[in-house]
């Protein structure tokens, strides 16, 4: 059974950094690599960051440009990085698991080609 457990949220002031945490178990980074999406209530989900780990491949949306950083270890977990987080970063944030050979592909925002989804961390953002 694929499961993929996403932790690391919490609430911060206007300024802060986190870091999610996105462990995966029943797959393996030679066959997938993590997505990061986000999404708040109302609107589509959000295309973040992808890592492939065994292609050594990463990718970020515009809207992750510059203050997200995404990483991974060799064996299960991808990680993603927040700095100077702001009000409008709040939302919950979600890992998936796409087949690695999207790495690349240019559709790796796309949740709809996602094989696997974690539960979600809520991360909110406020003074």
């Amino acid at each position: 059974e694929v499961q993929l457990q996403a932790s690391g949220g919490g609430s911060v002031q206007p300024g802060e950094s986190l870091t999610l945490s996105c462990t995966a178990s029943g797959l393996t980074f030679d066959d997938y690599g993590i997505g990061w999406f986000r999404q708040v209530p109302g609107k589509e989900r959000e295309g973040l960051s992808f890592i492939s780990p065994t292609e050594a491949f990463t990718k970020y949306s515009e809207a992750a440009k510059g203050r997200f950083t995404i990483t991974s270890d060799t064996k299960n977990t991808a990680f993603l990085r927040i700095d100077g987080l702001k009000p409008e970063d709040t939302a919950i944030y979600y890992c998936g698991a796409l087949m690695i050979r999207w790495a690349g592909s240019s559709f790796e925002f796309r949740p709809q080609i996602y094989s696997y989804w974690g539960q979600g961390t809520q991360v909110t953002v406020s003074s």
